[in-house]
């Protein structure tokens, strides 16, 4: 069963504001730290950044061809 598209939108968030918390809890070098690719930080931190970026450039490419089939 795969989860509703607003289902994932509260989701995704909220479990990598749990895994930030983790690794923030957790790991004794916490900001130094988040730039091994390795550490579950840089990946809570990587996702909420990446989701709205994904989202943005989905709509500007929807937009870009609804304008250029009505042109």
């Amino acid at each position: 069963m795969v989860p509703s598209l607003p289902t994932l939108t509260v989701l995704v968030p909220l479990l990598s504001l749990a895994g930030l918390f983790y690794s923030a809890s957790v790991d004794e070098t916490f900001p130094q730290g988040c730039i091994s690719t390795n550490s579950l930080c840089f990946y809570s931190l990587l996702l909420p950044v990446t989701i709205p970026v994904y989202v943005f450039f989905h709509l500007w490419t929807w937009m870009g061809i609804k304008l250029f089939r009505h042109n």
